[in-house]
């Protein structure tokens, strides 16, 4: 028996389920089915970091532009659902040790903020200089925007005391934070199914395609005629393409991160979001380094991007960290679950001693870690896909690169411009195929 869609959607998935939300919710399409043959929310979008920003760099605004259209969509949900996902403001901080990695940082802000993301200012310790407003660590203060580089030792002190005392600048991105990403994905999915979403458990097997046009979906739990399909299939993009003929120019990168509890609070509950913005080798302390004395660890003893970084999850009785560090970029088929080097966790949390020295005392005796990650779906260029494919009727919503979370309201508002002839963003071409 075939069933009939206006809309289907492949990944239930972050941005399935915008996309399906969208579509619903906001265009009053109720005839839109949801095909998964995993549970909603469980195969990426459960492993991410579950931040936002609308710091991107260029060499054009689109990214900028297309973030802050989602953030705006989020504030939205926010309002709408009672804040049921939790935001936050808090920003990202990157810090450096190196003057001359300082220097870049306020360069790059500047440019940053010059495509969209808001005002720089900029705290030296001069009397003329703007004052620094703290983030509220559990509400969304809207004012906030742009980002402050503070390299005046004291105020970095003052409000940073638990970064490394060789800190000489920190750039302090403002329209950033986070939330509980299973809580929103939720969020938009009740909504959409109150509203005639229908979720199919099922394996995709084909999309049909006649005279260049989509004419169904083939899954196993039946056939579904339509003649609108949305690849939202994450790391299986490509392969849902690929059902109709099209190839996507991604690949699969893995990505990991580590949780380990706080127990002697080094970090505080109201902290940002850190990154480490220097390369280095990991930290090692003096006995250690003598103990080792003529052993060549490899993971020890190799150079490693800047990059790493650590946010707290959970509310403030909570003592539980989120440690990321995509060091490797191991490109790979997905596979599930992933495994990881085993000394990943201790190299991620050897990486933010630099950073963070109170961390030093758990090298060595962390309470016990838990590993977790899945893949970013990239392209070359470290931009998703967001619009038509080559064959009528066939879309994409996905290479999201690890920003699902983040870009997933804004895209879905703009792959739903597209479906429905609505006037398109200024910025849509940059993420056609």
């Amino acid at each position: 028996m075939t069933e009939r869609a206006s809309i289907v959607v492949v990944g239930a998935g972050m941005a399935g389920v915008a996309v399906a939300h969208e579509l619903a919710v906001r265009r009053g399409i109720r005839d839109v089915v949801l095909v998964d043959e995993r549970a909603p929310l469980t195969l990426t979008s459960d492993k991410s970091s579950e931040c936002y920003r609308n710091w991107w760099p260029g060499p054009e605004g689109s990214m900028v532009a297309l973030m802050n259209d989602s953030i705006d969509e989020l504030e939205r949900l926010r309002g709408a659902s009672n804040d049921a996902f939790h935001m936050n403001r808090r920003g990202y901080i990157w810090a450096t040790a190196d003057p001359r990695r300082a220097a870049d940082l306020r360069r790059e802000a500047g440019e940053i903020c010059a495509l969209g993301a808001g005002t720089l200012r900029v705290h030296e310790g001069k009397s003329g200089d703007p004052a620094y407003v703290p983030s509220d660590p559990s509400d969304v203060d809207a004012t906030l925007d742009g980002a402050d580089v503070i390299v005046d030792r004291r105020l970095l002190r003052e409000h940073f005391p638990y970064l490394a005392d060789d800190v000489v600048a920190v750039l302090h991105a403002r329209r950033c934070g986070w939330m509980s990403a299973q809580q929103l994905g939720m969020y938009m999915i009740e909504t959409a199914r109150e509203l005639g979403t229908r979720v199919i458990r099922a394996h995709v097997d084909g999309i049909d395609v006649a005279n260049g046009r989509v004419t169904g979906v083939r899954t196993t739990a039946g056939a579904i005629a339509t003649d609108t399909v949305v690849d939202c299939a994450g790391p299986y993009a490509g392969d849902v393409a690929a059902m109709a003929g099209v190839e996507l120019p991604v690949f699969n990168e893995l990505h990991g991160k580590v949780a380990f509890r706080d127990e002697q609070h080094v970090v505080p509950r109201g902290a940002p979001f850190m990154i480490w913005a220097d390369r280095q080798h990991l930290w090692v302390s003096d006995d250690e380094r003598r103990a080792l004395e003529g052993e060549r660890l490899e993971w020890l003893a190799r150079e490693y991007p800047a990059g790493v970084h650590l946010r707290p999850e959970g509310g403030p009785m909570s003592d539980a960290l989120l440690l990321i560090w995509t060091y490797d970029e191991r490109r790979e088929k997905p596979s599930y679950p992933p495994t990881f080097e085993p000394a990943f966790a201790e190299i991620c949390l050897r990486g933010l001693v630099h950073m963070l020295p109170g961390l030093a005392r758990y090298v060595g005796h962390t309470p016990r870690p838990v590993i977790d990650g899945g893949y970013y779906t990239e392209t070359k260029e470290n931009r998703p896909i967001i619009g038509p494919l080559p064959v009528r009727g066939l879309y994409a919503s996905c290479a999201f690169g690890g920003h699902g979370i983040m870009a997933a309201p804004g895209a879905a508002r703009l792959l739903a411009d597209h479906i429905t002839g609505a006037p398109l963003a200024p910025y849509a071409h940059a993420f056609m195929l």
